[in-house]
């Protein structure tokens, strides 16, 4: 007799209510995909309520920083959640330390290009499980997927990992990013179904 999980059971256990699961990696962003063909002229700024801010080169992220394996699953509040996927880069947690967090920031405003922009609690930004992502198993990023930084925050539906990212801020309030001054969930965890404002 078959006492443990079918792996269609365990797969279940990954998957949080209303997704489907994919192994195709769909593309869906607004506005326009950056390419960039000199990485000289991109930076990311790291400023805020901080005792340091930083503007770090590409160069800076790989070399300063410890480089960070993680493999997760990843949700997208449409519906879709691809499984396994190993990402490359360094943990957000490096970056907040090494900018020296003030102790009245207590949220964080990501942003990317076309200024877009996302939000989320500190405590979300600084999990262990939390990157920023210059690989994408095994593979540099390709600028569909956010070449050259994107963050990566697996417990949380997949806007909240924004591509091409430019700035990290540090703020005391929460403020509501592109998406959610559109109606999406201030926080969005997958397993809440916290998709939209009224979820």
């Amino acid at each position: 007799m078959f006492f443990g999980k079918t792996k269609q059971t365990a797969q279940s256990e990954r998957v949080p209510p209303n997704q489907n699961v994919t192994t195709k990696f769909p593309v869906l962003h607004a506005g326009n995909v950056p390419y960039y063909e000199d990485l000289s002229k991109w930076n990311l700024q790291v400023y805020g309520l901080v005792d340091q801010p930083m503007l770090l080169s590409f160069e800076d992220i790989k070399s300063s920083f410890p480089k960070t394996e993680s493999e997760n699953d990843i949700h997208c509040v449409t519906g879709w959640s691809r499984l396994d996927n190993v990402w490359e880069g360094v943990r957000a947690k490096d970056i907040a330390e090494k900018a020296g967090v003030q102790k009245e920031a207590g949220y964080v405003i990501l942003h990317a290009e076309e200024g877009w922009t996302a939000n989320l609690p500190l405590s979300d930004f600084i999990r262990e499980t939390s990157l920023l992502a210059y690989a994408h198993n095994g593979e540099p990023l390709t600028p569909e997927h956010g070449y050259p930084l994107r963050g990566v925050f697996p417990h949380l539906y997949f806007w909240k990992s924004a591509k091409w990212l430019r700035g990290i801020q540090f703020t005391k309030e929460n403020h509501p990013g592109f998406w959610e001054k559109n109606g999406y969930h201030m926080r969005g965890d997958p397993w809440k179904n916290q998709r939209f404002i009224w979820d």
